[in-house]
């Protein structure tokens, strides 16, 4: 395998691919969406592990209906291990777009597309994760982003683990590729990741099993 000095650089904006030798049972053939990576160490969340839970039993729980019927039966993915009773929703900061409204209802989707929500951390130029009721307030209403993943729990690491941990092959990086994360199903996004690196998951896991 060929490897990369990790000591310095940035995976914020890249997938984690949990190379085919990788054992642990929660991360086997995950793909991570790195939201942020610095010198304290890194955060992300698991895009290819849906939960037996919609989109709608998440409004539910906080006594909210959803009107967006585009999200109705949406699964909720397994971000990691860690905290898994929080929820987290990456998103575009594009909003659903309003059907035959008239000119004042327009000038008010405008006005509320540079509204940024309580806790929000932008991951890259179009994509944002938010933590704070108020975006699910906003989609309860029929308004807000318009691409939604939604995930409980999340992963992270220590300063300096990651980067180990890559040392050690059990991780591939590429840059990441958004419609992964909007558009691709579940059980296609593992090996659509490893397209983007241009290898096959037979090819990776043949030359584990002779290395």
């Amino acid at each position: 395998m060929p490897t990369t000095e990790t000591a310095s650089i940035n995976l914020s904006q890249h997938f984690l691919i949990a190379m085919p030798g990788l054992q642990d049972s929660g991360f086997e053939r995950s793909v991570i969406y790195i939201c942020e990576h610095n010198e304290h160490g890194a955060f992300g969340l698991c895009i290819n592990k849906p939960l037996e839970m919609p989109l709608e039993d998440l409004f539910a729980q906080n006594r909210l209906p959803l009107k967006r019927a585009d999200l109705i039966g949406q699964r909720i993915c397994w971000g990691g291990p860690l905290h898994p009773d929080h929820g987290f929703l990456l998103h575009k900061k594009q909003l659903i777009e309003q059907q035959e409204q008239e000119q004042e209802q327009e000038q008010e989707q405008e006005q509320k597309a540079d509204t940024s929500y309580t806790s929000t951390l932008q991951t890259a130029d179009d994509l944002q994760m938010t933590t704070s009721k108020d975006v699910l307030d906003a989609l309860s209403e029929g308004y807000g982003p318009a691409q939604v993943f939604a995930a409980l729990g999340y992963s992270a690491w220590s300063s300096g683990q990651l980067e180990d941990e890559i040392r050690n092959n059990s991780w591939l990086t590429v840059a990441a590729d958004h419609a992964l994360i909007f558009e691709v199903p579940f059980d296609e996004r593992y090996d659509r990741a490893m397209l983007l690196l241009g290898v096959q998951p037979w090819a990776l896991a043949f030359q584990a099993g002779t290395a």
